[in-house]
């Protein structure tokens, strides 16, 4: 299996309900350094997984429709606790539909999966993988 990543990074303000999240319960800001792993297993006709500029491009994108946010405030995520798993979902179903829509050129047809790690801090990271 091929693989590339790209990295960008997310700021974020949000809070979370329930005693297991202490003291983060209260409103918080959370940066987090974003890495989006796209899989292949056989090289396109370019020998590359996919366009690294493209890849960066739309990662940024969605990290953008996120970042410098109050996530408690966005009606995507009402109700929700937006643990750092729920967002590296979020950011990998978000790079997935762009994928499903072209954006990552027609070479990105033959990929297979994606992984989206936010890394809290250099201690802490959490990921979410999925097929496309």
């Amino acid at each position: 299996m091929f693989s590339i990543t790209v990295r960008d990074h997310l700021m974020v303000a949000h809070s979370f309900r329930g005693e297991v999240f202490g003291p983060a319960q209260r409103l918080h800001g959370a940066t987090f350094l974003v890495d989006a792993t796209f899989r292949r297993p056989e090289l396109d006709e370019d020998n590359i997984v996919v366009d690294i500029g493209l890849a960066t491009q739309e990662l940024g994108a969605v990290v953008s429709e996120l970042n410098y946010r109050n996530l408690d405030s966005e009606p995507d995520f009402k109700d929700t606790n937006t643990s750092t798993e729920f967002l590296a979902k979020v950011v990998a179903d978000r790079l997935a539909a762009r994928v499903h829509a072209g954006g990552l050129g027609e070479g990105a047809r033959g990929l297979t999966g994606i992984t989206v790690t936010l890394h809290e801090s250099h201690i802490a990271w959490a990921s979410y993988e999925r097929a496309l």
